[in-house]
C-alpha cells in the first residue's frame, strides 16, 4: 500500500538533492568551523555559502544570520535575548498573539516568571490579529513585537508589511516566527521591516535539527549559550556543518512553480472536503499558505479520523506536532473561537511538492466514507 504523506507542516522529507549535498561534510569535509587548517577552512566555507543562500532568500546580509538547532531555539533566542538584553533599560513589555506556536506561547509564559509584561492580542475568527489593536497596546516600554507569519496549524497568513510599518513608526521591535511560511510566500526583511525572523529547515526538504535566526545589524540581544564564541558569539557550539549545508541547499532549489503546484492541490482538497455536511475551514480563506488545509469536522474526534485514515496509508494530524501529546484542544483553535468539541474535530492536512493530485483524489474517496461511520456511531448529534 501507498503512503500518502500530508503532515509536512510536522516535516517533510529531504530532497535526494539536499542529501547528496550533505553527505561529504559526514567523512571527507569533515572539519571544525573553528579550525585554522585547510580542513577547517573547507567547511567554513561550506557554511558561509549556506549563510549567504539563506540571507539572499530572505533580502538579508548574510552576517544578520545566525545558525541555531532550529525553530524553538531561534524563538526562544530572540525573545529571551531580546529581554535579557534590555530589562534594565526599561523595555520589559512583549506583545505576541494568541495563536502563536506553542515556542512562542510557553517562551512568553516564562518570560512573565522572570518579570516580563506581556500582552497577548486576540486574534479574529480566521486567525488574524487587528493592527488598530496593535497599535493601541503599544507603550512607552514596549521592546518588541512578535507575530507568527505562517501559522502552524491553520495556514494564516499575517500582514507583515502592515504589522512591521506600525512596529517601525512606534519604534519597537518586530519578529517573526517565519518557520512555516519560509520560501512558500513572501518574506523580505527590508520591504516588511522586520528586525528578527526564526527560520528552520526541515519544514523545507531540508534536515531535521538545524535553523536559523536573522537578526537586523544593529539590534543587541544576550546570547543564551556561553562558550568558544561561535556565530560571531552570537550562539556557542560547533557548527552542524551537515545540517547547514543542507539547510542551504534546501532553500536554493525551491521553484515558484511547486508553490502553485501546491495551491492547486489545496484548493481541489478544501473544494472537495467542505461537501462533506457539517464541515468548516479552519484559518483564512485567501491569505493562507499554499500546502495547508484545517478543516473541523463537527461532532467526532479528529484523533479517529486520523486513525481510520492510517489505515490506507494517509499520514495526517489533529494540529502542531509539538503538542500531539497532550490531549488539551489546540490553543490557536481556540483563539478563533472554536468550542471544545469543534477543536477536538479538527484535523490538518498539509502539502508538499511530492505529493499528486492521485494522492487528492485517494483521500476524497474515502475520507466522506470514515466520516459517515464516526457519525453514526457518535454520541454527538448534528
Amino acid at each position: 500500500m501507498k503512503t500518502i504523506y500530508l503532515d509536512n507542516a510536522a516535516t517533510t522529507p529531504v530532497d535526494e538533492r539536499v542529501m547528496k549535498a550533505m553527505m561529504p561534510y559526514f567523512s571527507g569535509k569533515y572539519g571544525n568551523v573553528s579550525s585554522m587548517h585547510a580542513k577547517g577552512q573547507e567547511a567554513k566555507e561550506a557554511v558561509e555559502n549556506a549563510r549567504q543562500i539563506i540571507a539572499g532568500s530572505i533580502g538579508a546580509l548574510p552576517e544578520e544570520i545566525y545558525f541555531t538547532s532550529g525553530g524553538t531555539e531561534s524563538n526562544n533566542l530572540a525573545l529571551k535575548g531580546l529581554f535579557f538584553e534590555n530589562e534594565k533599560k526599561g523595555k520589559d513589555h512583549i506583545i505576541t498573539t494568541k495563536a502563536e506556536h506553542d515556542c512562542i506561547f510557553n517562551t512568553c509564559k516564562w518570560l512573565e516568571k522572570q518579570g516580563a509584561e506581556v500582552t497577548y492580542l486576540n486574534v479574529d475568527s480566521e486567525g488574524f490579529i487587528n493592527v488598530e489593536e496593535l497599535k493601541k497596546a503599544i507603550k512607552k516600554n514596549t521592546l518588541v513585537v512578535s507575530v507568527i507569519h505562517g501559522n502552524n496549524e491553520i495556514g494564516t497568513i499575517n500582514d507583515l508589511e502592515a504589522i512591521g510599518k506600525i512596529c517601525r513608526e512606534k519604534n519597537v521591535l518586530l519578529h517573526t516566527d517565519a518557520c512555516q511560511s519560509y520560501t512558500k510566500t513572501k518574506l523580505d526583511v527590508r520591504a516588511q521591516n522586520i528586525d528578527l525572523a526564526t527560520l528552520n529547515a526541515h519544514k523545507i526538504h531540508g534536515p531535521k535539527g538545524i535553523g536559523a535566526l536573522y537578526i537586523r545589524k544593529g539590534v543587541r540581544i544576550t546570547p543564551l549559550l556561553h562558550g568558544g564564541g561561535h556565530e560571531k558569539g552570537m550562539r556557542s557550539g560547533t557548527e552542524n556543518v551537515p545540517g547547514i549545508v543542507g539547510f542551504g541547499k534546501a532553500a536554493e532549489i525551491i521553484d515558484g512553480k511547486q508553490v502553485k503546484q501546491m495551491e492547486k492541490l489545496r484548493n481541489k482538497l478544501i473544494d472537495g472536503i467542505l461537501k462533506i455536511e457539517n464541515t468548516k475551514l479552519n484559518g483564512a480563506k485567501e491569505k493562507r499558505l499554499c500546502n495547508n488545509v484545517n478543516i473541523c469536522f463537527g461532532n467526532i474526534e479528529g484523533e479517529s479520523i486520523n486513525g481510520y485514515l492510517e489505515e490506507y496509508g494517509i499520514c495526517s494530524s489533529t494540529g502542531s506536532a509539538c503538542s500531539s501529546h497532550t490531549l488539551e484542544p489546540s490553543h490557536v483553535l481556540r483563539a478563533i473561537g472554536r468550542s471544545h468539541l469543534e477543536a477536538n474535530s479538527s484535523i490538518r492536512l498539509t502539502l508538499s511538492r511530492e505529493n499528486t493530485e492521485e494522492d487528492v483524489n485517494k483521500v476524497l474517496e474515502v475520507l466522506p466514507g470514515i466520516v459517515n461511520k464516526l457519525r453514526r456511531m457518535s454520541p454527538f448529534k448534528i
